[in-house]
């Protein structure tokens, strides 16, 4: 049974910096796609960044250069780095894991190509 735990969310000020992390328990392949999305309130779940386990990475336009995201496979552990924080930041965000296409690879920001999920963690950026 795959489980995906964040944790790191909070309350900062615009311009702060946070890191969430995502403890994967249960994904036993060697091939993975993995991403973080959020949600703000009355929004769409939107993919923020994403790797795969080829180490590729893709990053939503309005996070490039300000979100990194990584991972430790010795401790089954993502992170998101998040710098340069923004009120419009604010959402609950989630950790996502799925199986690549064999062809195809990972689509890394799309909902769809994950089967299993976080909780959420809540981040709040203000002004």
């Amino acid at each position: 049974q795959v489980q995906l735990v964040e944790s790191g969310g909070g309350s900062v000020q615009a311009g702060g910096s946070l890191r969430l992390s995502c403890a994967v328990s249960g994904y036993t392949s060697r091939r993975y796609c993995m991403g973080w999305f959020r949600q703000a309130p009355g929004k769409g779940r939107e993919g923020v960044a994403g790797i795969d386990s080829d180490g590729t990475t893709v990053y939503a336009d309005s996070v490039k250069d300000r979100f990194t995201i990584s991972q430790d496979n010795a401790k089954n552990t993502l992170y998101l780095q998040m710098n340069k924080l923004k009120p419009e930041d604010t959402a609950t965000y989630y950790c996502a894991a799925g199986y690549p296409s064999y062809r195809a690879g990972c689509f890394l920001l799309r909902r769809d190509q994950y089967s299993y999920w976080g909780q959420g963690t809540q981040v709040t950026v203000s002004s």
